[in-house]
């Protein structure tokens, strides 16, 4: 999905088993400011669990790597935000492409896996497909996340390789970075973004805790605040580099 606005771009990123639906309200209100705002959806989601299963972190992050090329063809200033395990990848693409990225945000980030589970996963990945969903962890009623039902374990074993991959790559994450976390998460522990917090080398960090939404805080009571919070911290830092530029 593209919204072309100014010259600011974002490209937003959406989490493991989920699709764009968990990122749209946050997409549309950055586009009513004005903004240039790409979503794209992941490979293998969106249609059936069995589908992620023939896919991995390669083809999620080469997905989010190319729209941002285009961004950064079409912008001046272009940011980077996701949820969850679209944190992640977020955060892979600042450390990877540098001052190209002007600014991060990611929500709920996923930089680790369950060490039981984590254990188990190589072996067991071949023996059992799938396991329960993880999707629509949110506590405002009547509110659904749009993911599947199921998670591909083959699926799950490539997302555990890309927090791994993810984690040793955060020192080199130098842009200013805005982490904002539930307080109560059933599927990604408030530590993952506490790992996040310690491993980076931004100078900018701002982290705010979200006291009234669980994992999909994008849909959740608290989205409102993540749309805001998330626009003053591009204009602000747009703002900036505009200065800086014109001085």
């Amino acid at each position: 999905m593209y919204h072309e606005g100014s010259t600011t771009g974002v490209l937003l990123c959406h989490g493991f088993t989920g699709s764009p639906q968990s990122m749209r309200p946050w997409a549309r209100y950055l586009a009513d400011q004005g903004l240039t705002v790409s979503l794209p959806l992941l490979p293998g989601h969106g249609t059936r669990w069995q589908d992620l299963q023939h896919t991995g972190w390669q083809d999620w992050y080469a997905t989010v790597d190319r729209e941002l090329r285009v961004l950064l063809d079409r912008c001046e200033q272009v940011f980077v935000a996701g949820l969850s395990m679209g944190g992640a990848l977020a955060l892979r693409l600042a450390a990877r492409h540098g001052d190209a990225i002007s600014g991060v945000v990611v929500v709920n980030p996923a930089t680790t896996f369950p060490k039981l589970e984590g254990y188990a996963l190589p072996l067991v990945r071949h023996l059992v497909t799938s396991t329960k969903g993880i999707a629509s962890d949110i506590r405002k009623p009547g509110v659904v996340e749009t993911g599947y039902d199921r998670v591909p374990l083959h699926a799950a074993y490539s997302a555990r390789n890309l927090f791994r991959l993810v984690r040793a790559e955060l020192p080199q994450v130098t842009q200013p970075l805005l982490v904002l976390h539930s307080r109560v998460d059933h599927v990604v522990p408030p530590s993952d973004s506490q790992v996040v917090l310690d491993n980076v080398s931004s100078t900018d960090v701002t982290e705010t805790v979200l006291e009234q939404s669980y994992h999909v805080a994008t849909l959740d009571h608290d989205a409102e605040r993540i749309f805001a919070d998330s626009y003053g911290f591009f204009t602000r830092l747009a703002t900036r580099m505009t200065a800086r530029d014109g001085a």
